[in-house]
């Protein structure tokens, strides 16, 4: 792309980090709809690479390589970049990983020193999550925090995602950089060919391979939503600012009745409760310990159903124009997707 840029100057191009990914795939296509230049950065020998759209220049690369990702900032003079640094590693296991760190904390440091090379011709809209953010007590809405700290984060990938938003927010503040942050709640929706954790569930729920629900609560946005809340933030946000970009929280026997309704599966038969759930999933987590298997249920996934999932999404409303619409919309194109790529 590269070359093209060369013999036709255009004044803006997107660089996209894991647009292989179900969130970065949507905001790629949002993009090229727009009539975007769009580079997006793809791990070498990545399969997913064949779902990037089309028309989207491909540079293989890692955000912890900093030769390529000079590869990857290499446009004309002048020309500015807006970067939509997407790409993470997303992980429910809740132990401490270098690998996590060094992607989602590195990685993101990598990208926000490339920026400031060109700080007067760079934007850097940062896809954090809301899991960066501190659980407050049921009845509250969570809402968007001016410092993030890690001490009462529960899990590995929350504080990496916790981490890396601070940084962002202190390059803006002591290095200029033009930053804001966007922290989605959870990803659900069509046109997911990688198979993301949210479509192995749907998916499970749909073919009768999940026996029991939990009683607990999800907060799940459209994908659609996501990426153009994620663009709106591009176009709209401001310097050191964070949006949430969530939804209504929906109960879990809500959601599966839904999925029932749309996909004509067999319901779910029962749903455990919270300390029940939780019990087992502290057993299965130590069976699979001493198996070396993966448990097929963890105490943290039950916390992440158990916890205060409500999240206040009014300041990215209000400032970026952001919208969601209703659950029954989003399973209705899901499942029909689900359906034409036979995968249900």
């Amino acid at each position: 792309m590269c070359e093209l840029l060369q013999e036709t100057v255009t004044d803006k191009v997107y660089l996209v980090t894991g647009a292989a990914g179900f969130l970065g795939g949507a905001i790629c296509r949002e993009l090229l709809e727009k009539g975007a230049d769009v580079r997006a950065l793809v791990l070498p020998n990545d399969p997913a690479k064949q779902y990037i759209p089309e028309n989207i220049d491909i540079v293989e690369g890692d955000i912890c390589d900093m030769d390529s990702l000079r590869r990857f900032f290499d446009v004309p003079e002048g020309v500015e970049k807006i970067v939509m640094h997407i790409a993470s590693i997303v992980t429910v296991n809740p132990e401490y990983s270098q690998k996590v760190m060094d992607v989602n904390f590195v990685g993101t440091g990598n990208i926000i020193k490339m920026c400031l090379e060109d700080k007067e011709h760079t934007k850097l809209v940062y896809c954090s999550s809301t899991g960066a953010i501190p659980e407050l007590p049921m009845g509250q809405a969570i809402k968007e925090v001016s410092r993030y700290e890690i001490s009462t984060l529960k899990d590995c990938y929350s504080q990496s995602k916790a981490l890396a938003s601070q940084a962002v927010l202190d390059a803006v503040e002591r290095k200029g950089l033009h930053a804001c942050v966007i922290l989605p709640s959870g990803i659900l929706g069509p046109d997911d060919p990688s198979i993301s954790e949210t479509t192995k569930t749907v998916i499970e729920i749909i073919k009768g391979e999940m026996p029991a629900g939990i009683d607990g609560t999800f907060n799940l946005c459209d994908v659609r939503d996501l990426a153009h809340g994620a663009i709106l933030a591009a176009e709209k946000g401001k310097d050191g600012s964070s949006y949430i970009l969530g939804n209504d929280a929906i109960t879990f026997k809500q959601f599966a009745k839904v999925l029932m309704e749309e996909s004509g599966c067999e319901p779910i038969k029962f749903f455990l409760p919270v300390k029940v759930a939780y019990l087992m999933g502290t057993l299965m987590e130590k069976a699979a310990k001493l198996k070396g298997s993966k448990p097929l249920m963890t105490s943290f996934s039950v916390y992440n159903l158990a916890r205060n999932n409500v999240f206040d999404s009014s300041k990215a409303k209000v400032e970026l124009g952001y919208t969601t619409r209703p659950y029954e919309e989003t399973i209705h194109d899901q499942v029909h997707w689900l359906k034409a790529a036979a995968l249900i």
